[in-house]
Order: C-alpha cells, then sequence, then structure tokens
C-alpha cells in the first residue's frame, strides 16, 4: 500500500513538472516572439568584410553626374523658373549655368511631375557626390533652339515653326522624353563593372527612380500616342519613334531605344506592338557605355566631339579624357 502511494505522488509529481516545464516554454517562447516582433531584423545590406568602394569603381560612378546635372536643371527650371544655384548652389561645385533654361507652360499635373523630378536629381547629385567625390557642373545648352535642332535631325526637316520644348505640357514631356532614357541604359551598362558594395547600392538606388521617371514619361506619351502634337500634324506616337530612332544612329550600337509602339518582332515575347517600356527580347533594359552615352547626348554620334547638350563637352576623368585623346 505504501509503495502504490509512493508510486502514485511521484506519478503526479511528474506530471506537474511536465506541465510546469510546458507552461515555462510556453512563456519563453511567447516573450522570444513579441521581441522579435517587437525588434525586426533589418539587414545586413551587404556581405560581411565586404569592400566599400573600388578605385575603378569612383570614375565609373562620378561620370553619370554629367547627366544627372542636365535633368536637374531642365527639370528644375520648367518647373520652377530658377535651378540648381538657388535650390543647393554647393553641389554644382563651381560650375557655370546652364544656357537656355526657362520655365516651361505647363499643367498642374505635369508640373507636380516635373517638379518632384527636379528635386529627385537634386538627391541623385548630393549622394554621388557624397559617395565617390564630384566635379564642376558642366556648361549645358537648354536652349529651345538646341532642342529644335535635335527634333530636325530626328524628322530629317525643319520642323516649322522650330519645336519649343516650353511652349506646353505636352512638348516638355516630349523634350523630356530625351533625356531620362539614357542615362537608364548607362547606369544598365555600368553595373557589370562596379566593385564595391557602396557604390553597388548606389549605382542601385539610382537606377531604380530613373527608371521610373522614364516609366512615367513614356506612360503619360502612351497615354497621348494618337494626339497631335500642334501645329505639326504629326503624332505623339511618332515623335517617340523618330527620336529613339535618332538616339540608335548616334549611339552606333544596334537596337537599344525603342518608341512608345513597335513593329511586331521588337514587341514583349513578339506578341505585342505596345511598347510601353523600352526593352530587348527577354524584356530587359538595353545597356549602354559611357561612350555610347556621350555619343547620344552630345548630338555628334562621336564621343570626342563635344556639342548638343555639352557645348564643351562633359567633365569628369572619363568624358575629359575622350575629349583629349580623340581616336
Amino acid at each position: 500500500m505504501a509503495m502504490s502511494s509512493m508510486f502514485f505522488c511521484n506519478s503526479q509529481l511528474s506530471v506537474l513538472f511536465i506541465i510546469l516545464g510546458n507552461l515555462l516554454y510556453c512563456c519563453y517562447s511567447s516573450s522570444h516572439n513579441f521581441e522579435s516582433h517587437a525588434h525586426p531584423i533589418c539587414g545586413p545590406y551587404h556581405p560581411a568584410h565586404a569592400i566599400p568602394i573600388f578605385p575603378e569603381d569612383v570614375d565609373l560612378m562620378q561620370f553619370p553626374l554629367n547627366l544627372e546635372f542636365l535633368e536637374a536643371e531642365l527639370f528644375l527650371f520648367a518647373a520652377l523658373g530658377y535651378g540648381l544655384d538657388k535650390i543647393a548652389p554647393k553641389l554644382a561645385l563651381g560650375g557655370p549655368p546652364p544656357i537656355g533654361a526657362r520655365k516651361a507652360n505647363l499643367d498642374h499635373l505635369t508640373m507636380a511631375i516635373i517638379e518632384e523630378f527636379g528635386f529627385q536629381e537634386v538627391g541623385h547629385i548630393r549622394a554621388i557626390e557624397r559617395t565617390v567625390g564630384g566635379f564642376p557642373r558642366p556648361l549645358l545648352n537648354l536652349s529651345a533652339h538646341n532642342f529644335a535642332k535635335l527634333m530636325d535631325q530626328a524628322f530629317e526637316y525643319p520642323l516649322i515653326p522650330p519645336f519649343d520644348p516650353y511652349r506646353n505640357s505636352l512638348n516638355f514631356m516630349l523634350a523630356s522624353y530625351l533625356i531620362p532614357y539614357v542615362g537608364l541604359t548607362g547606369y544598365v551598362g555600368t553595373n557589370p563593372f562596379i566593385n564595391g558594395y557602396k557604390a553597388k547600392a548606389l549605382l542601385a538606388g539610382l537606377e531604380g527612380v530613373e527608371a521610373g521617371q522614364d516609366a512615367v514619361i513614356r506612360m503619360y506619351l502612351y497615354e497621348r500616342a494618337k494626339e497631335m502634337v500642334e501645329p505639326y500634324n504629326i503624332t505623339v506616337e511618332e515623335f517617340t519613334i523618330k527620336i529613339s530612332k535618332l538616339r540608335n544612329e548616334l549611339g552606333k550600337c544596334g537596337i537599344k531605344d525603342e518608341g512608345i509602339f513597335v513593329p511586331l518582332e521588337l514587341g514583349a515575347e513578339n506578341r505585342t506592338c505596345s511598347n510601353v517600356l523600352s526593352a530587348n527580347f527577354d524584356s530587359l533594359s538595353y545597356p549602354r557605355t559611357p561612350n555610347e552615352v556621350l555619343r547620344i547626348v552630345y548630338d555628334t554620334g562621336n564621343e570626342h566631339i563635344p556639342g548638343g547638350f555639352y557645348p564643351k563637352g562633359g567633365n569628369g576623368r572619363i568624358a575629359r579624357e575622350l575629349l583629349e585623346h580623340p581616336s
């Protein structure tokens, strides 16, 4: 009887210990889960012991400043009537003010978009200069005359009256179509050559916003594809096709640019003529080298001969060496 009573007591104790153990486990688990939810893990955003910036990253990541300065001044002036020298003068690093930039006649929607783009470009310039250093803003030609010359070149005959990007919202968005996409393809082309984690992060961040800007511009124009651009009796669609064709010709490295509508063989999976986003056979963004980018923005088809938006050429080691050592 004593043995039986002792066995019963031990059994009760065992059950009690199991219950207590389960309760303690539940309490610990709940506490641990609560702490995990209260303090979620963020990062890491780069491999441990990785090198932030390699020496060869610097010139490649400074080069885009040429286009970032161009976009910042174009967008800020169009939306606000003034540019970097008023918004963030130190970022210009003593470079000359742009030629011919002025406030555009924009509707409320377009002005809101372009103003945001302008401030985004200020952030891009600051991020590049802070990460890899910078160089003075190059001399930029943002005059209506320069844009008119580009459009005449795209159509292979003079538009009458000369195209004026500042005339209205549609004209300005067509003018804007000329620029961010070139920067986007430049970032895609630079990507494989960047090694440092901080330089890679900078490039990815810039590329993402640049792609977004280009998508907004293309969608704006896509929605108006069949509208006539006054007073030329030419559709928005045709303007984009002609501009993209010109950039391909200036770049001299095949098709890397497409209008908002394309032949079926250039559409996504060869199944659509709609082309809201410009992309290759696998729907990946096209790459361009610094040399290709300069051929286009100089409007000369030659990275050694300045012109177009850069009357005296771009700045930074890559652009200056190409100007100083013509092939």
